[in-house]
């Protein structure tokens, strides 16, 4: 019995050993086929992916593709586990989904149909400029800080930049509203229940506010700086973000990158300042995207 149980699980090796080096040299031989073609084919599909798991960031639509996600890791789970009841049930719910993502995404389908009828395809590989709310938030900042300047109303900012400060946001109330200079000062107004904390900007707007920052541990600090001034700092040595503080104690204008506090700016030197530090990107960015468009509808029209 124990000779045929060590012959039968020989058997069970060198099947499985045989297994898994045919799929090997058969994936291998699929990938010597792979033409230039086929490259690409993959390189624009990933693309296409790319830009709308973009688009859906941050927004509502998210939390649905992350559901449908789940639902079919499940599912693929529950298969290969030969669960049928399952696999069953989820298949169900999975095919009534279609029915309900077309219904939830009808504007977006709407709207995307109505750029193919148009002509507009580039827009979908390419996106258009968005308007230039980094500009004008920028503009807002400096008109509040240089009233709040006056008035000696306390103030923290923080511009986020490629470093995502979810953690951050979660901790504030979420606002998600156009930049202005009366908003600004509404938030920081000493009666506010939100002054005490920090205003997060995200893409140009107003993204939360009253958010806890983490304190600098930095001891070369200067005494005479509050609790804004060095959470200013120890978020900047943290994050990419550019921080803008007002001192409630003083009136003046610093701002902290990068671990480092630059204090006693005029409302010019704010200005200079943040848009040397965020509108520089922007447009690098923004003139990289047009260049690749331009390409795109020129090639389009031969």
């Amino acid at each position: 019995m124990s000779t045929f149980h060590t012959l039968f699980s020989q058997d069970i090796g060198r099947l499985n050993w045989r297994t898994v080096l045919d799929s090997f040299f058969s994936a291998f031989n699929q990938f010597r086929t792979i033409s230039f073609i086929d490259i690409l084919d993959i390189l624009i599909v990933a693309y296409i992916i790319y830009r709308i798991m973009k688009l859906l960031k941050d927004t509502s639509a998210e939390r649905l593709i992350k559901g449908i996600i789940i639902l079919v890791g499940i599912m693929l789970l529950a298969s290969m586990l030969h669960l049928t009841m399952i696999s069953w049930l989820l298949q169900q719910a999975l095919n009534v989904g279609l029915f309900a993502i077309v219904v939830v995404f009808q504007p977006e389908l709407r709207r995307l149909l109505e750029q193919i009828g148009k002509g507009n395809f580039s827009r979908l590989i390419v996106p258009a400029d968005a308007p230039d709310e980094v500009e004008s938030m920028i503009t807002a900042t400096v008109s509040a800080c240089a009233d709040m300047s006056r008035t000696k109303t306390g103030a923290l900012i923080v511009f986020e930049r490629r470093e995502r400060l979810g953690e951050i946001i979660s901790t504030g109330t979420m606002v998600d509203a156009a930049p202005s200079a009366e908003l600004i000062k509404n938030i920081f107004f000493k009666n506010s229940p939100l002054h005490d904390g920090a205003m997060i900007v995200r893409a140009g707007r107003v993204c939360a506010a009253g958010c806890v920052l983490p304190l600098s541990g930095n001891q070369s600090l200067s005494r005479d700086l509050g609790t804004r001034h060095r959470a200013a700092v120890g978020m900047s040595e943290s994050a990419d973000s550019v921080l803008v503080v007002v001192s409630e104690e003083t009136g003046s204008i610093s701002v902290a990158i990068g671990g480092m506090l630059k204090r006693h700016l005029s409302p010019d030197m704010l200005r200079k300042l943040l848009e040397n530090e965020l509108l520089d990107s922007e447009k690098q960015e923004k003139s990289r995207l047009a260049a690749i468009r331009d390409m795109w509808k020129g090639g389009a029209g031969k």
